[in-house]
């Protein structure tokens, strides 16, 4: 368990998270936390804590949320030309049928 209690993690999370800009994933492994604690934390217990800084936190998850589907798509773009670089059309074909 963590040396300091609950209340500093949390706005300890929220503080790297709005610096930093970073997404709740990035954040958890900085943290070395489950991604699922990192968001529960930020969308549900800071709210208690520190409700002015929850606001800013929201407004930031938010923002991530409406352009993770971009982020998915040239994640999905870049692993295709990828695989189209390093192998032969042959393969290519075995390999999307699979």
């Amino acid at each position: 368990m963590n040396s300091y209690n609950l209340d500093e993690r949390v706005t300890n999370l929220a503080f790297y998270i709005l610096d930093n800009q970073t997404t709740i994933r990035a954040t958890a492994k900085e943290f070395n936390l489950p991604k699922s604690t990192v968001h529960h934390d930020l969308s549900y217990k800071l709210k208690y804590i520190d409700y002015a800084l929850y606001l800013k936190v929201k407004k930031l998850l938010e923002e991530n949320f409406k352009i993770k589907h971009i982020h998915g798509g040239e994640s999905t773009k870049h692993k295709y030309e990828l695989l189209k670089k390093e192998t032969k059309p042959n393969e290519q074909l075995e390999y999307l049928s699979q």
